[in-house]
């Protein structure tokens, strides 16, 4: 039996902060319930300890938090979640209390929200296509299972419709293991909240979702838990019930906007804008928590949304997340403004582990082939959209204008599909090859002749 103190020695409030003078043994990360003259507890953490004070961290306001009245007890553990294949289906806060009108989960296996780092050399290479059913990603910018790749968006621009598409449509091809999906919303706002819990139930994708929602109105600091939580119960279900788990995080931006927060309020020394300087090491605590482990059935896939402040790829959060990474997703505003949903610009976006997951036997012996070609079709294209502008488009060459015809009817059939279409990995090629087919056979350099003397023309492009 856990023998609590209750010390009433708070010296200052800060901000979300607490600090807790004369207490004895308390260790960094521990859990603390504070105590209000009115009976009510709220949940804090340990951030910082001495043998004199202990800073402590409040999930939740601090306002009626009373110096003198107000009471601390140290609990003697991290802040734990219970975890339970009961969770499936369900909607949770962003402290993991049911958000639903469902029972509480029942579960004695508790886990530590911050997880258990990864010895690299237990670490499997990612080697599995994961299909989304968006041709733009399966095609050109593969996700791999076991992968971390962000997507970069800006305001205003479809994040929302293209995370809850893919927690819709994604699947493990060729699989009969369990696929899940753990969905967090950190800091959004209650219509977003809304859009994905309404789209998830009527849809039937909630049965094999997790969803964790941390609303723009709650506390802050409570971001700082939502993806954790998140993490942990994709642990679980991957690394214990032998699950494919894909994780969203949406939006990374609002966690880094609650950790600047936090570092204000404890006067620490700002570094780029004002965030911290371990933001770094922060954010890889959280995008390392996916992959594959060696002797594990199940695996953890990443999506986390970064909006850029002011469209700047240069922003610390995008800058860092595409360091820990691997490859980016971009949202782009002119592909929103031609009316092509979903806007992802495959010239600013990238998977690096694409070629580990495709090919024969995963998708199909061409792929890469074609998502070479594709690439350097569009490319052209560009260029041509850009002489056109200058000199205009009756002054271009035939090659010129053959490109111009085909990045229109790229962007519009290729990148542009409906939001509630899903597109098989096969069907994603056979439009790339009516597309390719537009130019003469001689320019597609970038495709072997066995493939050519296969695929091309079979399927001439629409006019």
């Amino acid at each position: 039996m856990k023998f609590e103190i209750d010390y009433k020695t708070i010296e200052s409030v800060a901000g979300p902060l607490v600090v807790v003078g004369k207490i004895r043994n308390a260790k960094y990360n521990e859990v603390v319930r504070i105590k209000l003259q009115n009976g009510e507890s709220r949940l804090g953490q340990v951030l910082e300890t001495s043998d004199k004070y202990a800073v402590v961290q409040v999930f939740g306001p601090t306002d009626g938090i009373n110096v003198d009245a107000t009471s601390v007890s140290f609990l003697g553990e991290t802040f734990m979640v219970g975890v339970s294949e009961e969770m499936l289906g369900r909607v949770f806060n962003g402290q993991g209390r049911p958000r639903d009108s469902a029972a509480a989960v029942t579960s004695e296996d508790k886990r530590d929200i911050n997880g258990s780092p990864i010895n690299p050399t237990a670490r499997q290479k990612p080697s599995d296509f994961l299909e989304t059913g968006i041709s733009a990603i399966d095609g050109l910018d593969t996700l791999v299972r076991g992968q971390k790749l962000p997507i970069f968006s800006a305001s205003g621009l479809p994040h929302n419709q293209l995370t809850a598409q893919i927690t819709r449509q994604a699947n493990v091809k060729d699989s009969s293991e369990g696929f899940a999906i753990v969905f967090a919303g950190i800091g959004i706002t209650y219509d977003d909240a809304t859009y994905f819990i309404d789209e998830f139930r009527k849809t039937g994708a909630l049965k094999r979702t997790v969803a964790f929602i941390n609303l723009a109105d709650d506390p802050s600091i409570e971001r700082i838990l939502t993806p954790r939580l998140a993490l942990s119960t994709a642990e679980y279900l991957a690394y214990d019930q032998g699950m494919h788990v894909l994780v969203i995080l949406n939006d990374m931006t609002n966690y880094a906007e609650a950790l600047r927060e936090l570092s204000s309020a404890r006067e620490e020394v700002p570094g780029r804008r004002g965030y911290p300087g371990y933001m770094y090491t922060d954010l890889a605590s959280i995008y390392e928590r996916a992959g594959i482990v060696k002797g594990k059935k199940g695996s953890i896939t990443q999506l986390n949304v970064v909006t850029m402040p002011s469209d700047d790829v240069t922003h610390p959060i995008p800058d860092l997340t595409g360091y820990i990474t691997e490859g980016q997703i971009y949202l782009s505003r002119d592909l929103v403004n031609k009316g092509i949903y979903p806007p992802i610009q495959p010239l600013g976006s990238l998977s690096r582990l694409m070629n580990n997951g495709i090919g024969q036997g995963k998708t199909r012996e061409d792929h890469s082939n074609v998502a070479n070609q594709l690439y350097s079709a569009y490319a052209s294209a560009q260029d041509a959209k850009s002489l056109s502008a200058i000199v205009g488009a009756e002054a271009l060459s035939e090659s010129d204008k053959r490109y111009l015809k085909f990045g229109d009817d790229f962007e519009a059939r290729f990148i542009g599909q409906g939001f509630y279409e899903r597109r098989t990995i096969e069907e994603t090629l056979e439009i790339g090859w009516e597309l390719l087919s537009m130019l003469p056979e001689g320019e597609l350099t970038r495709i072997k002749k066995e493939y050519l003397q296969k695929y091309y023309g079979k399927g001439r492009a629409k006019k």
